[in-house]
């Protein structure tokens, strides 16, 4: 090989690449990436103009597990303004910058700021392409499952919407590299249903699907929570299947492996409830949205809870799959949503906007009963406002439900319920479903496989009172539905500060 073949060669090894960001409290940023090597000191050299990086912040977390292609590199930047469009480099690519440019995130909005804002929701978005969601498929895979030639998909959509709104949540199934198998015998991947092919075959799938995302996620931060497809090597429906061949997953593909060493969710932050941290990237809170008034009165305008629906509660979802507690008891998750809602003033807060990957109240089939029995009385007696979860493959926008599945016919017009929205449309290889239950008393407005549509969400805080919520189909990044949620937001029980709301002013009592 020619000398400056070698050294290209070496250099590639050290490019970042997957380049993404989250947020870590008010005043700070986790910047992440991928490289082909072990980082002594991962950088990030970032600054408030494109071209004035000036400033810098490095780690020593590099890390990777048996399996994976690359190391996953996170720095956090400490020190940061509020509501301040930063633009940034990994190391590595800072002399490349008039190549690729430098990247962008937005600190949480600034204190005084009662603009409006929207931030997108996707679940159930994997990898787009020959190794996912295309217009082809193998054997098995319904017609309406597959993009039409030329179709856009759901990351190009966010893509092309990404300055409609300020951040990213996606609360699980990323990529869907666990049906790596599905592809396979269906004739639509080519690799080899050996343990090594397998293991070849989901982290191609998995570095694929973060490929693709990245022109969003180096532009807005990144928020997750885990599904399903990201507890191991093999989709459910074939586990039967593995046992019988002796294929198991290699080291490196359980436990939800993957998932945890790619990202950094805030975790360690304590946002409303002091010393009540969430546990690594499973479960945690943030906020987004602050406003003041009187030029004294700190205010957060959402307050947002990301749930782990997989495990950690009695019964939970995938203790069939990798049994793993990451608690250290297993009602933590529960005792530390109860401390967070408890903390929250909702005279500051008005909004609380939860999400987590499966559902409980559906037209479909699968409900998770498990998740519900911990979870919905809390969201009840918080007087939560917005549940977003996917899991079912469908687009069910429902009305307020309260216990015992009583449905408040308030309907959006301040509802004492929770409102809960089921979004599993983003798009994925054989990746629709139908509803199942004829009349069902939750769906207002609803898309499935006979519709053939796939999508993600859009919330848009107007002010401490209205939300709208709109679905956005990918192919033509029109609004397919959209509805306005008024909640008047008086919690006299709930105000910590004893304060008092008008759609104009804040005061203290």
């Amino acid at each position: 090989m020619h000398f400056l073949q070698l050294a290209a060669a070496l250099l590639t090894l050290f490019l970042p690449k997957l380049v993404r960001s989250a947020y870590a409290g008010p005043h700070a940023m986790t910047v992440s990436w991928n490289t082909y090597v072990e980082l002594d000191a991962p950088t990030v050299h970032f600054g408030e103009s494109k071209n004035s990086l000036t400033r810098k912040a490095s780690s020593n977390v590099s890390i990777t597990y048996p399996s994976s292609l690359t190391y996953n590199n996170h720095v956090r930047i400490e020190g940061l303004r509020a509501d301040t469009k930063y633009w940034y480099l990994p190391e590595g690519l800072i002399s490349n910058c008039d190549l690729v440019g430098p990247f962008t995130f937005k600190t949480p909005r600034v204190i005084g700021d009662m603009s409006p804002y929207a931030v997108a929701l996707v679940v159930d978005m994997g990898t787009m392409g020959p190794e996912g969601l295309s217009d082809t498929a193998g054997t098995g895979i319904a017609a309406a499952d597959i993009l039409m030639p030329g179709e856009q998909n759901t990351i190009q959509s966010l893509t092309h919407e990404i300055d409609t709104f300020e951040f990213l949540i996606q609360p699980g199934d990323f990529a869907y590299a666990d049906t790596w198998l599905t592809e396979v015998n269906g004739g639509y991947l080519n690799a080899t249903t050996s343990l090594e092919g397998g293991a070849k075959a989901y982290e191609s799938i998995l570095d694929d699907f973060y490929d693709q995302l990245t022109n969003v996620t180096k532009a807005v931060p990144f928020m997750t929570a885990p599904g399903n497809h990201e507890a191991n090597c093999v989709d459910g429906n074939y586990s039967q299947f593995c046992l019988l061949h002796d294929l198991g997953c290699p080291l490196g593909q359980s436990n939800f492996t993957g998932y945890i060493n790619h990202f950094r969710m805030p975790s360690d932050v304590a946002n409303q409830a002091p010393h009540n941290f969430g546990v690594g990237n499973m479960w945690y809170s943030y906020d987004n949205g602050q406003i003041c008034f009187n030029d004294t009165v700190q205010a957060r305008m959402v307050h947002y809870v990301s749930l782990d629906m997989e495990t950690d509660y009695p019964d939970y979802a995938d203790a069939n799959y990798d049994p793993i507690q990451f608690g250290s008891y297993l009602l933590q998750q529960v005792d530390f949503l109860a401390a967070d809602l408890a903390a929250v003033d909702r005279c500051k807060t008005p909004w609380i906007v939860i999400t987590g990957h499966r559902q409980w109240y559906s037209s479909g089939t699968g409900p998770c009963t498990a998740c519900q029995a911990v979870f919905e009385p809390l969201f009840n007696e918080y007087q939560i406002d917005l549940y977003l979860s996917g899991h079912y493959h469908v687009y069910e926008r429902q009305y307020p439900i309260g216990l015992n599945a009583s449905i408040d016919y308030n309907n959006l017009d301040d509802p004492s319920a929770p409102w809960y929205i089921i979004n599993g449309v983003g798009g994925h290889y054989g990746g629709l479903s139908p509803f199942n239950i004829a009349d069902s008393p939750y769906q207002v407005f609803g898309l499935s496989i006979l519709n053939a549509t796939y999508g993600w969400s859009r919330l848009t805080f107007h002010n401490r009172t209205h939300m709208t919520h709109e679905f956005v189909n990918s192919s033509s990044n029109a609004v397919l539905d959209s509805a306005t949620l008024y909640k008047n937001h008086t919690f006299a029980h709930r105000c910590n500060s004893r304060a008092t709301w008008s759609n104009t002013t804040f005061r203290l009592e």
